[in-house]
C-alpha cells in the first residue's frame, strides 16, 4: 500500500524539485544585478569626481598663469613707457636735462617755498649746458627755444595748473595712452615724475 503511494507522489515530487532549482537559478541573477549595479554607479561617480578635481585644479592653474603673465606684461609696458626715446635732434644735451631733472627726485634744490618749477627748470638747464629763461614764471617757456609736436622725451612742458597759474617741467616719457611723464619740481612740495593729462600741456619747447 505504502509504494503505491509513493509511485503516485514521487512524479510530483519531481517536478516540484524541478521547479524550485529553476526558481532558484532565476532568482540568482536577479538579485546579483542590483550589486553590479551599484558597483557600476560608484565607478562613474569616481570618475567623475576625479575629472571634477582635474578641471576644477587645472582652471586654478591657467588663472594662475594668465596672472603671472598679464602681470610681466604690465611691468614690459611701464618700462617700455619709461624709456627714453628722444623725437629730435641734438639728443645728447637733450638726455642730461632729464638725468639732471631725475638727481633731485623727492628734494627741493632751489630752497623756495612758493611757486618754484621754473625756478628749478632754469637750474636744471643751466646745469645741463643750456640757457633758461631767467624768469620765476612758468609760462615764460611757452617762447623759449623751438617748439615741438607732441610730447618727446627730452622736451619741456608747459602745462596749466588746476586752479590757475601755470607749472613747468621736462618730459622723461609717454605713457600708453599719450600722456606725458614729467619730471618738475613744486609737485607736492618736491621734485617728483609723474604723469598729467596731455590736455594741460599746451606747449611743448626744446632749447635752441
Amino acid at each position: 500500500m505504502f509504494q503505491l503511494v509513493a509511485l503516485r507522489w514521487m512524479p510530483r515530487i519531481l517536478a516540484l524539485a524541478v521547479c524550485f532549482v529553476a526558481v532558484v537559478a532565476f532568482a540568482m541573477p536577479a538579485s546579483a544585478r542590483p550589486y553590479h549595479r551599484a558597483g557600476h554607479h560608484a565607478h562613474v561617480h569616481h570618475y567623475k569626481h576625479h575629472h571634477h578635481i582635474r578641471r576644477h585644479y587645472g582652471y586654478r592653474h591657467h588663472r594662475y598663469r594668465h596672472a603671472r603673465r598679464s602681470h610681466a606684461r604690465g611691468w614690459r609696458n611701464a618700462s617700455a613707457a619709461l624709456t627714453p626715446k628722444s623725437g629730435f635732434s641734438g639728443g645728447g644735451l637733450v638726455s642730461n636735462i632729464v638725468a639732471e631733472a631725475r638727481r633731485y627726485i623727492g628734494g627741493n634744490p632751489t630752497g623756495r617755498r612758493r611757486l618754484w618749477c621754473a625756478r628749478f627748470m632754469n637750474m636744471v638747464l643751466k646745469r645741463a649746458g643750456h640757457q633758461g629763461t631767467g624768469s620765476d614764471m612758468a609760462r615764460s617757456f611757452a617762447h623759449y627755444g623751438r617748439r615741438v609736436s607732441g610730447p618727446q622725451v627730452g622736451a619741456i612742458a608747459v602745462m596749466t595748473r588746476r586752479g590757475g597759474g601755470g607749472h613747468v617741467g621736462v618730459v622723461s616719457g609717454v605713457d600708453r595712452r599719450g600722456n606725458p611723464i614729467v619730471v618738475s619740481g613744486n609737485h607736492g612740495r618736491r621734485v617728483a615724475e609723474s604723469v598729467y593729462p596731455r590736455s594741460r600741456v599746451y606747449a611743448y619747447v626744446v632749447p635752441h
